[in-house]
């Protein structure tokens, strides 16, 4: 447990800042801020926002927890695999998406079926990613509890900067033009971890 005095709470708060700014100088750029930023141009922010908040406190949880254990739990091949199938369907599912739909399809999607699409596809693309493994690692020298929280609150941060930069970005490009976009990304994607299998 981490110590709450005065002494501990500075320690506290080191630590927390330190796993902060190193996470979100770690993330920039990477594939989860691709996918937040792919799902803003069609879906709602806000549960884009709630969905990938709950994914990375779900997989830093499991860096904490688990720590190098986590490598052990999934090989890398079945993560990949895993990460390309989910998104290769979704992918599909967006360029399958009939035109018409439009605007209605964003405004009557389910929240709790973007928060849930969002959530799967960023806990695929993060396992045992990187920044994951940063946990894994700070978690083993400093305490487990700062660490979690400040690498929850930067990659949340983050995630919600690329969904109000997609959300922004995309708004005023036609609609068939942005499911071909965002399926081809999400197919991208797919090759791309399946690359790392063969």
């Amino acid at each position: 447990m981490s110590d709450i005095r005065p002494g501990g709470l500075i320690e506290w708060i080191s630590a927390a800042g330190a796993t902060f700014i190193l996470i979100f100088l770690a993330e920039i750029g990477d594939k989860s801020q691709l996918v937040c930023m792919t799902l803003a141009a069609k879906y709602r922010a806000l549960p884009i926002v709630i969905g990938a908040t709950f994914a990375f406190a779900f997989l830093n949880l499991l860096a904490v927890l688990f720590g190098a254990l986590l490598a052990n739990w999934l090989s890398e091949d079945m993560i990949n695999i895993g990460m390309a199938v989910l998104f290769a369907v979704f992918g599909i599912h967006v360029l399958l998406a009939k035109k018409e739909d439009g605007d209605k399809n964003i405004s009557c999607k389910s929240v709790h079926g973007i928060m849930i699409t969002t959530f799967l596809l960023i806990v695929m693309a993060e396992l045992g990613d990187k920044t994951q493994m940063v946990v894994v690692g700070l978690s083993s020298t400093a305490g487990s509890i700062p660490v979690w929280f400040g690498a929850t609150l930067a990659l949340s941060l983050i995630s919600s900067i690329c969904v109000l930069v997609g959300s922004k970005l995309f708004q005023h490009i036609p609609m068939t033009l942005l499911y071909r976009m965002s399926g081809a990304v999400f197919l991208i994607l797919a090759a791309f971890a399946l690359t790392r299998v063969f």
